[in-house]
């Protein structure tokens, strides 16, 4: 699946119940779901893994969707390197 065509169905699956818990909400949702991530990596049960990923991954979108983001356009960010550094690995200093 495409990364606009993932957008674009969690719109049509949640943006009517987004729209309602406003954006403060959505993004507390988000939180919730990264404390979940947090959770799995420390077990490192692949499943659980997954599903977590696909929930902070779906979270992000939705907040992304009541903010009329298109993901898409905005990871071109990243699309000649570090954004920072311009480099492929990144050579910035931590």
């Amino acid at each position: 699946m495409e990364i606009r065509e993932f957008q674009h169905l969690i719109k049509d699956i949640y943006y009517e119940k987004d729209a309602k818990r406003g954006t403060d909400g959505t993004f507390r949702w988000l939180c919730e779901e990264v404390g979940e991530l947090a959770k799995a990596l420390r077990t490192k049960d692949r499943e659980n893994l997954r599903e977590e990923f696909a929930d902070v991954l779906a979270w992000t979108f939705s907040l992304a969707n009541l903010l009329d983001v298109d993901i898409e356009d905005a990871i071109k960010k990243y699309k000649n390197g570090c954004p920072k550094c311009g480099h492929i690995p990144c050579e910035c200093k931590e």
